[in-house]
């Protein structure tokens, strides 16, 4: 997303992060570098708005990629809890009044906090917990070693291609990436903020030189958020899932998506608008074999405006908050 656009809910998951000492040189967004919708947390990247202009096509069957969450997800649930709605649904998240009720009432799971550990947002029961190496800064032996205490999977740069974010060179992420292979977990590539499927952009030039050197990239993480509310908004998402996927022939993690149109003024769908594309867009992913993983933006709502968020201050879930805890094959 863009700076402004994120700036409202990055400032607050920032100064929470910050208050919390979850996350060394995260930014916005997310707490590791947040920038989507309104967060700007701990720096976690800027999610542009990306219009998906790339071509559709189709994939073969990815269901079953090493690191994906188990069909069998829900029956490790903790009894008393609501089951998980499916392996592949997600959230990005930082500590708010609910946090893990919410976490555990929206029936996802697996979940990340821009950060190498959770913080104070400690794992429910049956919901898996995601690192994340959020830039330069959050590459050294301690970091990983976080990263590493129980996690399968790690998550790279956030938003490399963002000065409001990880803001880093290819080469300076390349040169660093060898440090978070040794960490031996299944790795997803740095998500850029904008331009995931174009020949020539910050992410496929990263691709090429880890090709290039032989380095491992496991999966491709990257973020999307439409400016158009209509009933479109889910083709156009799906038209840059799939023009990626033609690229890189790798499996996908969308780690941050919704609708919010930014510019000097940044507008937000209505609650109705938002609920029907979770339905949508959660269906369509649901579908492609190729995403193992999405997650919505975010899992906290604004206190005092528009947002995305799907649980307001205390747990509890608005409009769309429902619609995502409906969403998934069991929903």
């Amino acid at each position: 997303m863009s700076m402004d656009r994120r700036k409202w809910w990055l400032l607050a998951g920032l100064v929470a992060l910050l208050l919390t000492g979850a996350v060394g040189a995260v930014a916005m967004n997310r707490p590791g570098p947040a920038r989507g919708a309104a967060l700007d947390v701990p720096t976690t990247g800027t999610a542009t708005t990306q219009s998906a202009s790339g071509a559709a096509s189709t994939a073969a069957g990815l269901s079953g990629v090493a690191g994906s969450r188990p069909a069998s997800a829900a029956a490790t649930t903790a009894p008393g809890h609501p089951a998980v709605a499916s392996p592949k649904k997600g959230v990005s998240a930082w500590y708010f009044n609910g946090v893990t009720p919410a976490l555990t009432d929206v029936r996802a799971s697996w979940y990340y906090t821009w950060a190498a550990d959770p913080g104070r947002i400690a794992p429910p029961p049956g919901i898996e917990f995601v690192p994340m190496i959020w830039g330069a800064k959050s590459v050294d032996a301690a970091t990983l070693g976080r990263a590493r205490t129980g996690a399968h999977a790690l998550l790279g740069f956030n938003e490399p291609d963002f000065a409001s974010q990880a803001n880093m060179p290819v080469e300076q992420a390349l040169d660093l990436w060898p440090q978070l292979m040794a960490t031996g977990m299944r790795l997803g590539s740095p998500a850029p903020a904008t331009g995931a499927a174009d020949a020539g952009g910050w992410l496929d030039r990263f691709m090429t030189g880890a090709a290039a050197r032989g380095y491992r990239v496991d999966f491709i993480a990257l973020h999307w958020y439409g400016s158009d509310f209509s009933p479109r908004a889910t083709d156009q998402l799906r038209a840059y899932l799939d023009a990626t996927y033609q690229r890189y022939h790798k499996p996908i993690w969308l780690t941050e998506y919704a609708l919010i149109r930014f510019g000097p003024t940044t507008v937000y769908p209505t609650q109705a608008q938002q609920a029907d594309f979770v339905r949508a867009s959660t269906a369509m992913m649901e579908r492609l074999p190729y995403v193992e993983r999405y997650a919505w933006f975010a899992l906290p709502a604004s206190a005092t405006g528009d947002s995305t968020g799907l649980y307001r201050d205390g747990g509890t879930p608005t409009a769309v908050g429902t619609a995502y805890r409906a969403a998934g094959p069991a929903g």
